[in-house]
């Protein structure tokens, strides 16, 4: 009764019936949950930006909305990094870009200067909200036509500015009043504040947020070799200025993005024309042969 084969079967009883010391769970790794994790930080500073401004807090404000577009900028790429991209976080991501880049500066600006106007002041308001809500769903409707569509000259833009440039360059009044305001200028200060002023920027910058206007993306940007040096340089000058003027920094970033937008403009179409051209031998190679057949 009590020989060897015994044994091994109560051995065997005892690690089948043996309680699990470490439970098994089932879900999601943190590591995925990171980007996710970002992107509601990245809602909450567009949220307490709302609530800046009707406290008359416009630089907190201000800060919150810079916070949120380098939080924009770091969870996709960190997705992509830790292969944790999905639909859900594609959307999460639209709906938090919404709100900080569309509700929050609309609001940031109307009660900073366009409420003085009342209903007239709030149009211009509420159409940048609204081309934003309109430029968010093209670019979520283009992730599900599928990349065969796309040219792939096309990959390195963006369809119209993007959300977090587009919130950098709406609030560009902002900037360059609280700059003035600080070096002393008040004159300058009171003309950056006009409603009329800072209303011709919000349709501005809600009509390039929806135009067709290819603008660079920096994804998959390559950088000649003779521009690496000067460009290490201007980003040097550009975090020392930006420690120490911060204001003007920001007001002068959204001035060279602007001087940007045509230099995009003629590299797109630039590389349209290289593609174009390749394509022409084999189009007429093609033609060629269906007219012998």
């Amino acid at each position: 009764m009590n020989g060897p084969g015994v044994e091994a079967r109560v051995r065997r009883l005892r690690r089948r019936f043996r309680p699990r010391t470490r439970p098994r769970f089932e879900g999601q790794s943190f590591n995925r949950l990171i980007p996710n994790i970002l992107t509601m930080l990245g809602l909450c500073c567009g949220l307490v930006a709302i609530r800046f401004a009707f406290e008359g807090r416009f630089e907190q404000a201000a800060v919150l909305i810079v916070v949120a577009g380098v939080i924009d900028g770091l969870d996709g790429r960190l997705a992509r990094l830790l292969k944790a991209t999905s639909r859900f976080g594609a959307e999460f991501d639209s709906l938090s870009d919404f709100l900080c880049f569309g509700v929050a500066p609309a609001f940031i600006l109307f009660f900073w200067t366009m409420q003085d106007y009342r209903a007239l002041g709030f149009a211009p308001c509420l159409l940048f909200a609204v081309c934003m809500a309109l430029r968010l769903a093209r670019f979520n409707a283009a992730l599900d036509v599928g990349p065969s569509v796309k040219p792939a000259y096309a990959y390195n833009f963006f369809t119209g500015v993007p959300a977090p440039a587009g919130a950098g360059c709406v609030l560009f009044p902002l900037f360059l009043g609280l700059w003035f305001q600080q070096a002393g200028w008040e004159t300058l200060a009171h003309a950056s504040r006009h409603p009329v002023f800072v209303g011709l920027v919000l349709v501005l910058v809600a009509g390039l947020c929806i135009s067709t206007l290819p603008t660079w993306s920096f994804k998959n940007f390559k950088i000649p070799r003779h521009f690496v040096l000067p460009l290490l340089l201007g980003t040097g000058l550009y975090v020392a200025l930006l420690l120490a003027e911060p204001w003007a920094a920001l007001a002068m970033a959204g001035i060279l993005y602007l001087g940007m937008l045509p230099f995009s403009v003629r590299s797109y179409l630039r590389l349209k024309r290289e593609a174009e051209s390749l394509l022409e031998p084999v189009v007429v190679a093609e033609n060629a042969g269906a007219g012998s057949a």
